[in-house]
């Protein structure tokens, strides 16, 4: 069976792509798939993540494992074949390609294709430029405020109070709270 995927990104909206690819085939190859037509580095740490339909995570099907002691299965792209966990046109996934940022595309099983098999992974459609891979986190954050020192000349005595207090008054202040909290 083939499976037709749409890729799509909020960063970029006119990039999409439409991959063709064997249902037997594995996870790593529709990664490397994404990657070459995106124009990607393979090298970085990314995952794909079976959604529900309203786009939460559900499953996590990882480039490599990392050691997690979590009591959840551990799926590796390189070890899932795609017909393991993708059944149904309309399936949800996310592809996180930018781990630093939480940067994906969000992807559809768009078709099935019964009856017919695929020996390569397909770009079968590529529209838009892809979203630039990495971006620093200063590239996403809002700018941090600026911190003014006040000029303490330019406050006055007003600022730090009455300087008519006199110790005595300081002193009564101090005795009544402490008998108000020892009440």
């Amino acid at each position: 069976m083939i499976y037709k995927f749409l890729v799509g990104s909020e960063d970029a909206e006119n990039f999409k792509l439409e991959i063709s690819i064997d249902s037997e085939d594995t996870f790593m190859r529709l990664r490397n798939t994404i990657l070459d037509a995106a124009g990607y580095d393979k090298e970085q740490m990314d995952s794909f993540y079976i959604c529900d339909e309203d786009w939460n995570k559900e499953k996590e099907v990882t480039f490599m494992d990392m050691g997690s002691e979590s009591d959840e299965d551990i799926w590796l792209m390189e070890d899932t074949r795609l017909d393991e966990l993708l059944e149904d046109e309309g399936q949800k996934l996310k592809f996180v390609f930018d781990y630093m940022t939480e940067r994906y595309f969000y992807m559809k099983l768009k078709e099935t294709v019964p009856g017919k098999n695929l020996h390569d992974p397909l770009c079968t459609r590529k529209e838009g430029k892809a979203p630039k891979e990495n971006v620093s986190l200063d590239d996403i954050l809002p700018p941090t405020p600026k911190i003014v020192e006040p000029n303490i000349e330019e406050l006055g005595e007003e600022f730090y109070g009455d300087e008519e207090f006199s110790e005595e008054e300081l002193e009564e202040l101090s005795d009544e709270f402490e008998e108000e909290s020892i009440d």
